[in-house]
Parts: C-alpha cells; sequence; structure tokens
C-alpha cells in the first residue's frame, strides 16, 4: 500500500509534531496517563503564569511570586498601581493566555535556525530554573520545574541536531495546543482556584474593558492560532527543512547517478 505522505516531507513533520500533541493532551483520559503528562500540564502553566508576571513588568509593575499547585493550576501575583488604567489591567489579564502562544511561536520559528537550537534550549532551561529562584514559591514547583530544565539542558548537551530541533518545535507545539485543553477556561467568567473563587483572564477583560468574556475568549484563540499557524509554516517550509540537513564537508566526495538522457 502505497503512504499518503512522502518521508522526510513537511506534511510528516507537521504531522509527526501534531499527533505528539494530541497524546499528550489525550494522555490524562487513559490509565496512568496523568502521571505521564504531569511534567508538560506543568509546564503549560509555567508559560501561562510567567506571561501575567511578565507583562506586568513590561507596563511597569512588580511581580511578586508565581504559585503552581498540585492540580496543575496557578498563579502569579503582582502588584498594580491602584491608579493603574483600565487598558493595563487589560494587558496583564490576556498576557496569561497569549504567552504559550508567543513562546511557542518562538521556538517554533527558532527550530528553523540550526545555529539557535542549542542556544534556545539552553536560554529556556536557565530561565526555568531562574524563575524558581525568583518567583516560584510552592512545592510542586520547586520540585518539577528544576527536572524540566534539567532534561532540556541535557538535551542540548547531549542530543543529536534532529532531536535539538524536534524538541523546540515540539515544545513550542505543546504551548499552542494548551489553548485547546484550556479552552473551557477561557470560555468561563469566574474559576477556583486553591479553593477561591476568582475572575477568569477573561473575566478580568472583560471587567476591565468591555465586551463579554466570551468575544475576548475567541480573539485571544484566533490571534493564537494566526501566530502557530504562521510560525510552523515559516520553520518547516521546505527550503527551511532542505537548509537545516547538513553539508558534508568539502574533502567528501559526492557522487550523482545520471540517466542515459543526461548524456
Amino acid at each position: 500500500m502505497r503512504s499518503m505522505v512522502t518521508p522526510g516531507s513537511q506534511a510528516e513533520e507537521v504531522g509527526r509534531l501534531i499527533l505528539a500533541g494530541f497524546i499528550v493532551i489525550a494522555l490524562p483520559s487513559l490509565p496512568f496517563g496523568s502521571y505521564l503528562v504531569y511534567p508538560f500540564a506543568i509546564l503549560t502553566t509555567w508559560f501561562h503564569e510567567m506571561g501575567h508576571g511578565l507583562t506586568a513588568l513590561a507596563m511597569g509593575q512588580s511581580f511578586d511570586r508565581l504559585l503552581i499547585y498540585a492540580n496543575g493550576s496557578g498563579l502569579a501575583e503582582s502588584r498594580v498601581a491602584t491608579d493603574a488604567s483600565p487598558f493595563l489591567r487589560a494587558a496583564i489579564a490576556a498576557g496569561g493566555p497569549l504567552a504559550p502562544t508567543f513562546f511557542g511561536a518562538g521556538l517554533i520559528v527558532a527550530s528553523a535556525h540550526q545555529r539557535a537550537w542549542r542556544p534556545v534550549l539552553w536560554g529556556t532551561s536557565i530561565a526555568i530554573f531562574a524563575s524558581v529562584i525568583l518567583y516560584v514559591r510552592t512545592t510542586v514547583g520547586f520540585a518539577v520545574l528544576p527536572l524540566i530544565a534539567l532534561a532540556l539542558a541535557l538535551i542540548a548537551w547531549k542530543a543529536s541536531p534532529g532531536i535539538n530541533r524536534f524538541t523546540l518545535q515540539f515544545l513550542g507545539v505543546l504551548g499552542a495546543m494548551s489553548m485547546l485543553s484550556d479552552y473551557r477556561y477561557f470560555f468561563t467568567e469566574q474559576v477556583v482556584i486553591d479553593g477561591k473563587p476568582i475572575l477568569s483572564d477573561t473575566g478580568q477583560i472583560e471587567a476591565a474593558l468591555w465586551f463579554p468574556h466570551w468575544f475576548w475568549a475567541a480573539l485571544i484563540l484566533l490571534i493564537s492560532a494566526t501566530m502557530v499557524g504562521a510560525s510552523l509554516k515559516y520553520a518547516l517550509s521546505d527550503r527551511r527543512r532542505i537548509g537545516a540537513i547538513p553539508k558534508r564537508p568539502a574533502n567528501v566526495l559526492q557522487f550523482k547517478r545520471t540517466s542515459d538522457r543526461d548524456h
């Protein structure tokens, strides 16, 4: 039977990445799957909450601490000036749900440039370690995040270039696909975290600006899908995939088979 996808093609790479992402999302419904997917759930929570905190810092506010709980939920605590504009508050609220997409798209784009593979993995590992020291204040964060950072450091140090590239793309797709697993949260106005009812991110945007929370949820999902699609198209274009194949040294002879028609 003839394969519908050409081996090594763009379609094969896209399919492999999407399949890996869906497996991670589907694992919790399988026996013991929740244990296997747990580090990925914590990592996506880290992306999300760091998005809130870093947006607050970028807006001139303070980022006090990052809390990650055993069930995979999290909370970023920031101090915002009492006279802060509604737009600033809305931006900080939107920074969380958009962060996985921004990080993910950036990692996918980086995967298109071989010189960036190891440095970006090292940088991501260092960023996770630094966040644990500076902001993380829960046992779960202390226990899981350093292990993830260590794994990324080992991949950057020891793994083959192909594994480096796939890791960047997989983390990028994972961050993007976390939007699918969290879509109910985005379309909910109020949630309960650590036993306390609080406004969801889109609920906070609604309170700060105008339009209902579901409008902002749909807009965030649309922006995320556009960014991830564009980054995948950029990174997995045939020209960049072919360019990622290492060139043979100049002293290696290469022979090309030609047909009789070429003579």
